[in-house]
């Protein structure tokens, strides 16, 4: 398999390929599970086509607690199949398929009550330890163990000693979910799928009551086109209901979207050697390491407003600060607060009406003839609904094609970039010799693009000027704009900042200062006159500017409110 690069000039021949000819399957939605569905049809030997309306990753695929984990919490719910299904994907990735983006990480879970807590808290965890070696892939990962207070504040010593009278540390497993979620579908397209971002369907394409493709439009030339599939997946999250009333169907089932926010802070503000897992009234709360920065989430309310831009409100940010304060020696406050993003998780529609007990687990059905319906889930199994809702696919295609269509392979298909990572680890210190940058760079690229950095290091021999840091940050190099450009199929500037890098919410400033450079930077492979730059770097700052007007508002409402001030860049919206 050669990389293929998500390039200006391989979107617009997906494009063309897409109409020319009808398609096996045409997935819809390019998040987790649609980049997965994609994944797994073309390498069953179908013909596939991939579509999304605004970039790869843009929804909530990019906006998650950035876990790959079994779901610890869930064992308390007695969800013994989707724990263990999790804990052996949580493996496979960590093992085989995604090495370069998924690392193990270590959690403190602080106990509160003496003996019975320890005993009972300990005996989940236990259990967590050993369905994941039961699993065949909990190779890797160390098993937990008891620590006495002491012991647990000389790990964490930003834990306040009368927050905890002892502690569990155990091991998950983390993922940037946007880079993980390009990656499927880059490599969807290495193995021959049409994978076109910023192409919005307007409407499903129906003959004799069966769905036969999509009419589309191209939100970058205005180009409208009809792609016809004897298959179309709906795999669109949280607009899950919308998409599936193109059919005029109503469904079998209905999707809810539970907002989740998350808050990020310099590392420096808490001192600790691991992550925390904390107990709240209503569900759990993370601290999370992430480079230089700690995570912090996750809320979990009802959100029924715009789900193109979740807004966090003021009371969403106080929530977090007062219950991680809560056990901290130092207190945070809003002046430590980074940055801050939300998401929407897509949780099948249940009798109870709070969002925290509605299903993770996922479903699949076929909504109308030649359209199948994947919803729910979380992050960790996005693998499996791919599998489910591609074998849901071909027994529809049992009477349209000639052939048989084989079993799913991607738990023996690994993404681009992993085949040799664990090798380049090794050698680091001589790409570092032999590109001239630092062993620490090259180790942070080898974490981010796995052994496709040969690709970057190409472009900084042939441009040195590209192996700098890029202005407005220290932790990205220019190369890494200019890639994400030519071969991960960033198309605008927000593509660049909150998703291809994580700037957005890594920097004080929200990346606007970062903006200018990388507007010039992604304008030389775009093609962008002066204008279309000044236009892209205007866009980002309003944008910065309306979501810190929405974090200041005191509800829901007028925070939503306060973030659609700022309209997209591209128009998504069928009206436009």
């Amino acid at each position: 398999m050669k990389p293929v690069a998500l390039s200006p000039q391989s979107r617009e021949a997906a494009l063309d390929a897409m109409e020319a000819s009808t398609l096996d399957v045409l997935v819809i939605g390019g998040g987790v599970v649609g980049g997965g569905a994609a994944l797994d049809a073309i390498t069953r030997g179908l013909t596939v086509g991939l579509v999304e309306a605004r970039d790869l990753a843009s929804g909530t695929s990019s906006r998650s607690s950035k876990l790959m984990h079994g779901g610890l919490r869930y064992l308390e719910m007695l969800d013994f199949r989707l724990v263990a299904e999790a804990l052996k994907e949580r493996g496979l990735n960590l093992q085989k398929l995604a090495p370069h983006l998924v690392h193990k990480i270590p959690f403190l879970y602080p106990l509160q009550h003496r003996v019975w807590e320890r005993f009972y808290a300990g005996s989940g965890v236990a259990l967590y330890d050993a369905m994941s070696k039961a699993s065949g892939y909990g190779a890797g990962v160390p098993l937990h163990r008891h620590l006495t207070r002491r012991g647990a504040r000389r790990i964490a010593p930003s834990l306040r000693k009368d927050a905890l009278v002892g502690a569990l540390q155990y091991y998950d497993a983390q993922v940037d979910d946007a880079r993980h979620t390009m990656f499927l579908s880059r490599t969807a397209a290495a193995y021959g799928a049409h994978v076109a971002s910023r192409t919005r369907v307007t409407s499903l394409v129906k003959e004799a009551g069966r769905v036969v493709g999509a009419e589309v439009v191209d939100l970058e030339s205005g180009r409208t086109l009809t792609i016809r599939a004897r298959q179309v997946v709906n795999a669109t999250g949280v607009w899950t209901d919308e998409t599936q009333s193109f059919a005029g169907e109503r469904g079998q089932f209905h999707v809810r979207a539970s907002k989740g926010v998350h808050l990020v802070v310099p590392r420096d503000r808490i001192r600790s050697e691991s992550g925390m897992i904390l107990r709240t009234e209503k569900s759990v709360l993370f601290v999370i390491p992430w480079g230089r920065h700690w995570i912090i989430g996750t809320t979990d309310t009802d959100w029924s407003l715009s789900k193109d831009h979740p807004a966090a409100s003021r009371s969403d940010i106080d929530y977090l600060l007062d219950h991680v304060n809560r056990v901290l020696v130092e207190p945070l406050t809003h002046d430590d607060v980074e940055g801050v993003y939300a998401g929407l998780r897509p949780l099948l529609h249940g009798e109870d009406e709070a969002t925290s007990k509605l299903s993770r687990e996922h479903a699949v059905s076929v909504a109308a003839p030649g359209l199948v319906v994947v919803a729910g889930g979380k992050y960790t199994t996005y693998r499996i609904m791919a599998k489910d809702v591609i074998d849901q696919a071909v027994h529809g295609l049992s009477t349209q094609l000639d052939r048989h269509v084989p079993e799913s392979v991607t738990e023996d298909v690994p993404l681009l970039g992993a085949d040799g990572y664990e090798a380049l680890v090794n050698q680091r210190h001589i790409l570092a010799r032999d590109s001239g940058l630092h062993e620490e760079r090259i180790g942070h690229l080898l974490g981010r693009y796995g052994s496709l950095v040969h690709e970057l290091l190409a472009l900084v021999a042939d441009d040195p000027d590209l192996g700098l840091p890029l202005e407005g940050t220290t932790d990205y190099l220019r190369v890494e704009v200019v890639y994400a450009a030519s071969h991960e199929g960033a198309r605008h500037l927000d593509d660049v900042l909150t998703r291809r890098t994580r700037i957005s919410f890594e920097e004080f400033d929200r990346g606007t200062g970062a903006a200018p450079m990388v507007a010039d930077l992604m304008g030389g492979v775009l093609g962008w006159d002066d204008a279309q730059r000044a236009r892209e770097v205007e866009h980002y700052v309003k944008r910065v500017e309306a979501e810190r007007e929405s974090q200041t508002m005191p509800d829901d409402e007028t925070a939503d409110a306060a973030r659609m001030g700022a309209a997209d860049v591209v128009p998504v919206s069928v009206k436009d």
